[in-house]
């Protein structure tokens, strides 16, 4: 698991992104620690952060993109 620092650097995103996507369900971090806070990401959550990226290059709001990744 990556700290959500290791987690943007490898994706290429910022961490205020991540936190984001986190605050509104669209991306949740695969565990996060309740005394600390910090958000843990797995490798296989590239894939779905890609996804996102992608999608919202092609112009896709946020509700659009939940629906799409939930199916």
């Amino acid at each position: 698991m990556f700290k959500i620092g290791e987690f943007s650097r490898i994706a290429r995103v910022s961490a205020r992104l991540l936190r984001f996507y986190d605050e509104i369900g669209l991306l949740t971090p695969a565990h996060a620690d309740p005394q600390t806070g910090y958000r843990y990401y797995t490798v296989t959550q590239l894939a779905n952060l890609n996804r996102i990226l992608v999608m919202k290059d092609l112009g896709f709001d946020l509700d659009q993109m939940r629906e799409m990744l939930r199916s």
